[in-house]
């Protein structure tokens, strides 16, 4: 543990060093310490080298509250999402997080999960002055997003739906081709009868996977015996929405869910049934979430890639506070089949 009383350079003052402390020890104005430490600010480089040692000896570290009152910027970024219980959202949130603070940006997480929760968030993102938000949900509240905009704050949706005309911009993936992968997947593989499970209704994801799966299942020559939305993205849901499937006995021989999580619930089901997976059922999820891989599931899996766009979201926000002429675009990435071993073996 480092103590700041007895770091290299000898004891330091009590209590918080403030910037008249290094601007008395380097022997230069107040001012002198504040450009220093403003990004794009004149000062000599013999000022900046009295400041810096100054504050290295006094183990000083700049008010970047203070400092956002001088410049106008918080450098903090909304973060809102709305599926805390999904633990692929914590690894979105992780990544988040991490390279938003390794940009030198602060994130603000907030929870959009009801309507008052939406209210609340929004007048959070004023109160706090952010400067930017990031939207990660595939079903955000309706208006909040143009509210935001409406504020004068930048926003992008990572998850959203890519439209004709976006009026938000969107870091998303191909959900649709998405689908016709786990299709495809199935039918190359024999199987004829089966089911899709995904998650809210609402979701835009969730039926943009269930439009390109259900499309290209039929268009090969299978049948999709039943369409069912488990509620949410849970694992609860995922058990409960499998017990029902299973409990109409359709003689379904694969089954594609629109979430890793989902189908983790519904893999545990079959264990508990006596279902045999892949030989009875195949099962199919969506994301490669890390315990997608875990050896009790070691699920097939539609991939998405989360970190580029996590970086891709994160680069246009940043480009854009150094520039506000930099504009913020809407960018669709592919998915990718990983095949594991809930996947039935060609034939």
């Amino acid at each position: 543990m480092v103590n700041a009383a007895t770091t290299a350079g000898g004891p330091k003052p009590a209590g918080r060093v403030t910037a008249q402390s290094v601007a008395t020890l380097a022997g230069v104005s107040v001012s002198a310490v504040s450009r220093t430490y403003t990004k794009g600010a004149s000062v000599s480089a013999d000022t900046r080298r009295k400041v810096e040692r100054a504050a290295e000896e006094l183990g000083y570290r700049p008010n970047r509250l203070a400092r956002s009152l001088m410049t106008g910027r918080t450098e903090m970024v909304g973060l809102a999402a709305n599926t805390f219980s999904n633990p692929t959202f914590m690894q979105v949130f992780d990544l988040f997080t991490r390279r938003l603070q390794a940009r030198g940006l602060r994130p603000l997480l907030a929870n959009l999960a009801g309507e008052r929760d939406a209210e609340s968030t929004f007048d959070m993102m004023l109160q706090y002055q952010v400067d930017a938000v990031i939207i990660a949900s595939d079903n955000p509240p309706e208006g909040f997003a143009l509210a935001c905009q409406a504020a004068g704050i930048p926003v992008i949706n990572v998850f959203g739906r890519k439209q004709a005309v976006d009026a938000v911009p969107v870091v998303t993936v191909d959900n649709i081709a998405g689908g016709r992968l786990a299709a495809e997947a199935m039918l190359g593989r024999g199987i004829r009868r089966a089911a899709f499970m995904g998650g809210p209704a609402s979701s835009v994801a969730s039926q943009d996977r269930a439009e390109g799966f259900c499309g290209a299942f039929a268009a090969g020559g299978g049948q999709v015996l039943a369409r069912l939305f488990a509620g949410d993205y849970a694992y609860e849901s995922g058990r409960g929405a499998t017990l029902e499937l299973l409990d109409r006995n359709l003689g379904v021989q694969g089954l594609f869910c629109g979430d890793d999580i989902i189908a983790l619930g519904a893999l545990d089901v079959c264990r508990d049934r006596g279902v045999r997976v892949p030989e009875d059922l195949s099962v199919i999820g969506f994301d490669n979430m890390d315990m997608a891989a875990w050896s009790p599931y070691r699920l097939t899996t539609i991939r998405q890639p989360i970190a580029e766009m996590v970086d891709a979201a994160i680069s246009q926000i940043a480009a854009h506070l150094g520039d506000a002429g930099f504009p913020l675009w809407s960018q669709v990435y592919p998915c990718e089949l990983i095949v594991r071993a809930s996947l039935r073996a060609r034939e």
